[in-house]
């Protein structure tokens, strides 16, 4: 093709020569002086820069060339078609050669409009069905595992930045640590703690390094604790005999939700019953920064259920049990709101979460009335997308976003004993249901979707802690400890010594543990007749031949055989000075002992004297 290309090429530019006007004097026979002009001009050019030419002459494109090519393709092609078909007019403009144009010239609307409507007509049927299969296969719900937290319900949970470790905490007043890289497949926690006494705990929250973690519960001071789960600061509490609220160190009544600042690691914020919001820093903990107050649309105090951040800290938005959402600008003073949103939801429902998307402009918000809302706050006058049938029975029911923001997700309650509470999952841009899975026979209260590791975490109100994850998508996590085995115990009778390897000792210094293993020393303690000698079995008797009868003591056995069988009772009398006699005549132990610090007796009698008259004056009768 190219060779037939070049000579067409040749065929044309000699046609062209032949229809130009030549120029004899200047083309065709150039003057003899301008060509030595020329070569002298060459020769000096090559002699100064010490190379002769420039290297290969660019190539030279003729666009008219090219169209002439391009048009006898076309035109081939569509012979060989029409051939193939039988019918030359039956060509469709899918088939039609798809021609490069030169610059400057564009296809006509003709060539384009019928292409481009055949392929949207294509597409069109098959676009929704897609993305929406698309979305829901990118959800890692194919697998799961189950974290015994308590028996009441699960309120709150939090994963660090890194999602190694994982916090609960609930009704039972309880915080539980799992850590995936050091647990096993027994899915046990490592760390049961009570940081707030009896108060339920209503948030839990890791700071943006994973180093600390917030907690507020059902009292007035909200805490800090450790990674480790220990103490570091406790928030003071205010005074509750003054009726302005802003002039008070902090809460005077129990706490409905906390977060830290997304960018300061040291900031947080809390929100109470006494109807503020109140910014801390850790370094300060004996008062609070800022006192934001929520009000109702009549101007009366208003208690905030749940307050938040955007990802960027330009807002804080705060729902209130009025069913308003209160939105203040950090860079404005916090006298009143910058963006207040009137019935919102419905009046004393609580709005249990919001979320905001990462350009801080979009936030959804969940309320008690069982439903869940996207808004803009480019535009508060109305919601973006409302989703409605999703019950909601907890203060602590969250609503969360996809790590693409594709998707945005919540759970629901149900009563005890009537059915399954649910993840729902809905498509951001038009709110359309993407997918509904079934989490437990309890409610699905404190959901989350990790970025970092591709996982969804779901507290139950059963008090079980759910962790779905997809092994092709997810990374670490839950996939860590599942796939680690239950290590077995080994019951061991007796610890080998240990081994010690001398390679140049001499071969009567070696130790000959060549390989020795617990299961071959047992088998040569086996073999051998007198370690593995079956133990004799107990006596029935009074025993024998220095064996002891099963039943009693040794105490007992020795005083019924030894020292009550040659005991005679008949006389005691003279069982007791049997050896009277023999101590007398042949003195051993006792009286050699007190001979010596005895006094000397010089006015005893004798003791047949003593005895009779002991015998007359018993013998004496009485006076009348």
């Amino acid at each position: 093709m190219e060779q037939e290309d070049l000579e067409e090429m040749k065929l044309i530019r000699e046609a062209k020569q032949k229809d130009m006007p030549t120029n004899p004097t200047t083309q065709n026979n150039p003057s003899p002086s301008s060509s030595k002009e020329q070569e002298g001009s060459q020769e000096g050019v090559s002699s100064l820069m010490g190379f002769s030419g420039f290297g290969r002459k660019a190539r030279q494109f003729d666009i008219n060339e090219m169209m002439a090519i391009a048009k006898r393709r076309a035109a081939d092609a569509a012979e060989e078609k029409s051939k193939a078909k039988g019918d030359d007019d039956d060509l469709s403009d899918d088939e039609a050669p798809f021609v490069i144009m030169p610059p400057g010239k564009e296809p006509s609307e003709n060539d384009m409009s019928t292409r481009e409507g055949r392929k949207e007509n294509k597409d069109s049927d098959d676009d929704d069905d897609s993305d929406s299969e698309s979305m829901e296969s990118s959800i890692p719900c194919s697998h799961e595992i189950t974290l015994e937290h308590g028996a009441k319900t699960v309120s709150a949970l939090s994963l660090d930045t890194s999602g190694s470790r994982v916090i609960s905490g609930g009704h039972d007043y309880d915080i539980k640590f799992w850590d995936f890289n050091a647990m096993g497949a027994s899915l046990s926690a490592f760390r049961n703690i009570q940081p707030c006494g009896c108060h339920q705990i209503r948030s839990l929250e890791y700071s943006s390094t994973g180093d600390t973690i917030l907690v507020c519960s059902g009292n007035a001071q909200a805490k800090i604790l450790d990674r480790d789960g220990f103490e570091a600061m406790e928030c003071v509490k205010g005074y509750q005999y003054l009726f302005d609220m802003a002039k008070t160190k902090g809460h005077v009544s129990m706490l409905n939700g906390g977060c830290w600042h997304p960018k300061d690691r040291d900031k947080f914020m809390t929100c109470g019953d006494d109807g503020t919001v109140r910014l801390w820093d850790v370094n300060v903990p004996k008062k609070n920064i800022n006192v934001l107050k929520t009000k109702s649309i009549q101007g009366k105090k208003a208690v905030p259920t749940h307050c938040a951040y955007s990802k960027d800290a330009k807002y804080i938005v705060a729902g209130v049990q009025d069913g308003t959402i209160h939105v203040w600008d950090t860079k404005k003073p916090f006298v009143h709101p910058t963006f207040l949103i009137k019935n919102a939801h419905a009046n004393g429902s609580d709005i249990s979460c919001l979320r905001f998307t990462y350009d801080s402009n979009i936030f959804a918000s969940r309320g008690g009335d069982d439903s869940m809302k996207l808004w803009d706050l480019r535009n508060i006058k109305k919601p973006v997308n409302v989703a409605l049938n999703l019950p909601n029975a907890f203060l602590t029911t969250s609503c969360f976003f996809s790590p693409d923001e594709k998707l945005i997700g919540t759970g629901t309650s149900v009563r005890k004993g009537q059915g399954n509470g649910k993840l729902v999952f809905y498509e951001k841009s038009t709110f359309k249901k993407v997918h509904e899975y079934s989490v437990t026979d309890s409610s699905a209260v404190s959901c989350m979707w990790h970025p970092k590791i591709n996982q969804i975490l779901v507290g139950c109100g059963n008090g079980k802690v759910k962790v779905f994850f997809d092994p092709q998508r997810s990374t670490r996590g839950a996939i860590m400890c599942v796939s680690k085995a239950t290590k077995k115990s080994q019951i061991r009778e007796m610890q080998l010594p240990p081994r010690i390897i001398t390679p140049h000792a001499l071969p009567m210094f070696r130790q000959n543990q060549g390989g020795a293993t617990m299961k071959k020393v047992k088998d040569k303690e086996r073999a051998d007749p007198i370690k593995s000698r079956k133990p004799e079995t107990p006596l029935t008797g009074a025993g024998k031949g220095g064996r002891v009868a099963s039943g009693i003591s040794l105490s007992q056995f020795v005083s019924k055989n030894l020292a009550v069988k040659n005991l005679d009772d008949s006389n005691p009398r003279e069982s007791i000075l049997r050896h009277a006699k023999e101590a007398a005549e042949n003195p051993f132990w006792v009286s050699p002992a007190y001979s010596k610090t005895q006094p000397r007796t010089i006015l005893a009698e004798d003791d047949d004297e003593e005895e009779d008259d002991d015998e007359s004056k018993a013998k004496k009768p009485k006076l009348s």
